[in-house]
């Protein structure tokens, strides 16, 4: 017996699974699944990592880098997502406009240069008639997603460091929302913004990096977080109405833990300690309190004592001037509803 995926066959082996094609870092195993409308079987496309004698009669090395194991299983998987839509006759614009999702971004996914996210997999599976071929790769993508290497920029590492090792956090945004606080697709959409442009690679990368710093907030003991962020951010849809109205229940999300407190500058106010430009501070475990700025891709990092007091002295100015953490939330609450 034989099996489809992705316009290939594959061959049965004895332990029920079927061999596919062989990758540097291991190959992919597909599992069967259910036939289509048009008695095509299909099948659920899991990479794992073998260092067993190959096709070729050598030996497969252990991957040095999960990031390949991942990009590998992300093309296996847009090529089923692309079988799947051809099947149904679909452009991938017309998939796209189906599901909620761009033209662009269903090309990307396809290509396996954007990792599937679940709520995706699970839209799609059900409107391509997939049997839960593309919802059972969830735990798969996830996995492989986990084990990927976090890269930060060289420039970011320092702070990156001093971040994970911090007991208090806190932050003046003027442009946008902390990186800490950001949904996935907010993060790419700022990324594929960017000028000069980024490579879909490297907006991945980036993305995973910015996404994996977060679990800071949920472990235990977490740190104490503070965020002060300007009105104007809460009405700017970067990414799209619909990923700002998913950010914006993140907001909501985190600003009731009980170890962050978010405000929100409003736009009417006529006096602002933050008119220098957005910085943040950290105290990391046992350590004097530091200060960091970004400009233009710019980073520097502040150590001189007198020089960190008068960053904390302003911070405190703006949380002053700030609306109450209570009062921010009704704001967030209400601009969320407002469209």
């Amino acid at each position: 017996m034989s099996l489809s995926v992705a316009g290939r066959s594959y061959a049965d082996q004895e332990d029920g699974q079927y061999t596919a094609c062989w990758y540097r870092h291991g190959r992919l195993i597909v599992r069967g699944g259910g036939r289509d409308r048009t008695g095509v079987r299909h099948g659920v496309v899991t990479l794992v990592r073998d260092t067993a004698f190959g096709p070729d009669g050598e030996r497969r090395p252990e991957p040095h880098d999960d990031t390949e194991s991942a990009a590998d299983l992300n093309r296996a998987v847009g090529k089923q997502v692309k079988l799947l839509r051809e099947r149904s006759g679909w452009t991938q614009k017309e998939l796209g406009n189906r599901l909620g999702y761009s033209e662009d971004l269903i090309a990307s996914l396809e290509r396996g240069r954007r990792t599937p996210q679940p709520e995706f997999l699970d839209a799609a599976d059900d409107l391509l008639g997939a049997d839960g071929l593309l919802s059972a790769t969830k735990e798969d993508i996830a996995q492989a997603k986990a084990k990927a290497r976090v890269r930060h920029p060289a420039w970011f590492r320092d702070y990156a460091r001093l971040e994970g090792e911090a007991v208090e956090i806190n932050f003046y945004n003027n442009h946008d929302i902390p990186g800490l606080f950001q949904t996935e697709r907010r993060a790419w959409a700022l990324y594929e913004m960017r000028k000069p442009l980024l490579d879909e690679e490297t907006i991945e990368q980036r993305v995973t990096s910015r996404i994996d710093r977060q679990k800071i907030l949920t472990r235990w003991p977490p740190p104490m977080v503070t965020a002060v962020v300007e009105e104007a951010v809460l009405r700017r849809p970067l990414g799209g109405w619909e990923v700002h109205k998913e950010q914006l229940e993140q907001l909501l999300l985190l600003g009731r833990l009980r170890n962050v407190e978010l405000q929100v500058m409003p736009t009417e106010r006529t006096e602002h300690a933050g008119m220098g430009g957005p910085f943040t501070l950290l105290t990391p475990k046992g350590k004097p309190q530091v200060g960091y700025m970004e400009s233009q891709n710019h980073a520097r990092l502040a150590t001189d004592a007198e020089e960190v007091r008068i960053l904390a002295a302003r911070y405190g100015t703006i949380r002053a001037q700030a609306l109450t953490p209570r009062e921010s939330l009704e704001l967030i609450e209400r601009t969320q509803t407002s469209r």
